[in-house]
């Protein structure tokens, strides 16, 4: 889409032919939940200045390299502008890409993009073994500050948000390396079965 027809989310000004609350409320579920102003928690600090922002232009420059950017089926375009430090690639791009055919407001989508984080979170781990410094579970954890600089003792008696959820953090960090060690001594097992045969 060209600048010269933008989406009207990008302009600066208002456009007049916006669709009343109740057409957005039958069109879109949930729409307008946040229009009283005590459903909103920053209301009190809300300042509608569209002067102070600065902005020098009514529609922005649109930013190249738009083909096959993900976008959010919320949106009509792409946004004019967008991040570019984190391009998607190999498997885990696929799947974070396959998130944006749902909504924002879906489980699904969310769901999917965790995924695609954990494919590359592993596909990480697997590089660095290939790498003359291969990740360390137990020294990047920082399970070895723990005793160091007195873990356990900052925790107990501090009413910290974080002692609810200290009982399964070994579990999902540990888990997923126990669990990648067991398969891969299952397989050695089972190579080294077939080898004897």
């Amino acid at each position: 889409m060209s600048s010269s027809t933008p989406s009207t989310p990008y302009v600066a000004n208002k456009p007049r032919d916006i669709p009343s609350a109740e057409a957005l409320r039958a069109r879109i579920p949930g729409w307008g939940v946040d229009l009283d102003p005590k459903d909103r928690p920053s209301y009190p600090r809300e300042v509608f200045d569209p002067a102070g922002t600065g902005a020098h232009w009514d529609y922005p420059e649109e930013q190249q390299g738009r083909e096959g950017r993900e976008r959010s089926i919320e949106h009509g375009q792409l946004t004019p502008v967008f991040g570019t430090s984190a391009p998607l690639h190999g498997v885990s791009g696929s799947i974070r890409r396959y998130a944006y055919r749902y909504g924002e407001g879906r489980a699904a989508h969310w769901l999917i993009l965790l995924a695609g984080d954990r494919v590359d979170a592993w596909g990480a781990h697997l590089r660095s073994f290939a790498s003359l410094r291969p990740d360390n579970p137990v020294t990047e954890t920082g399970i070895l500050a723990e005793r160091r600089r007195h873990g356990i003792a900052s925790r107990v008696g501090r009413k910290r948000v974080d002692v609810n959820h200290l009982w399964i953090d070994p579990i999902v960090v540990a888990g997923p390396w126990v669990a990648a060690t067991a398969g891969a001594a299952l397989a050695a097992r089972a190579i080294a079965r077939r080898a004897r045969r």
